[in-house]
Order: C-alpha cells, then sequence, then structure tokens
C-alpha cells in the first residue's frame, strides 16, 4: 500500500514562536523592562523569526511606559520600513510616547 499522506501544516495564523514572542514583550512592557523587551527583539530576529505588527505594537508601548519617546519613534519607523501597517495599537502607543515626550508635532507628522 502507499505510504501514508503527511498533513500539512495550515497556515491560519501567525506561527506560535512569534506569538510567545509577542507575549514575553508585551509582559516586559507592562512590567517596565523595556530593554529586556528590545533584547528579545533581537533575539526572536536571530532565530529565523519575522517581527509582526503585534510585536511592534508590544515594543511601541513598552517605550511608551518607559518614556523612551526616541526609541517608540525608532521602532515605528522599522516597522514601515519592513512594509507592515501600522493598526490603531500601534498608532495609539506611538501617539501616546510622543505626548509624554512633550514631541506633539512628531505625532501630527506620522499623519503627513
Amino acid at each position: 500500500p502507499p505510504p501514508p499522506q503527511q498533513k500539512k501544516k495550515k497556515k491560519n495564523g501567525p506561527e506560535p514562536e512569534i506569538v510567545l514572542y509577542n507575549t514575553l514583550i508585551s509582559a516586559c512592557g507592562k512590567s517596565g523592562q523595556w530593554h529586556k523587551a528590545l533584547d528579545l527583539l533581537d533575539d526572536l530576529q536571530s532565530r529565523g523569526l519575522k517581527p509582526d505588527v503585534i510585536t511592534y505594537s508590544a515594543l511601541i508601548s513598552a517605550c511608551d511606559k518607559a518614556a523612551q519617546w526616541e526609541k517608540a519613534l525608532e521602532l515605528f519607523d522599522d516597522l514601515q520600513q519592513r512594509g507592515l501597517e501600522p493598526n490603531i495599537i500601534t498608532y495609539t502607543a506611538i501617539i501616546s510616547a510622543c505626548e509624554k515626550g512633550g514631541q506633539w508635532q512628531k505625532a501630527l507628522d506620522l499623519f503627513d
């Protein structure tokens, strides 16, 4: 008899590994560990994983909570350079980060 067919992995969403990293990055942000969140970005990329909009939103949010508006803007730019589309969570986090840094004009410039 012919060998049984292997089941093909069906792609309905993100890879489990990126979901785990996104959860860890979010947890770091909520606990004020924005440096650790950035380390996790480096780690996931070194493993060949690609950050998604959720990854960047969590990173920008971590920077927002730590009043690191310049790093948040850098991450926002990186997200766009990768061809990812910011979502409402991304925009909320980046606007909040700019506001905390007194950078209203930079927040407005994001929409030009």
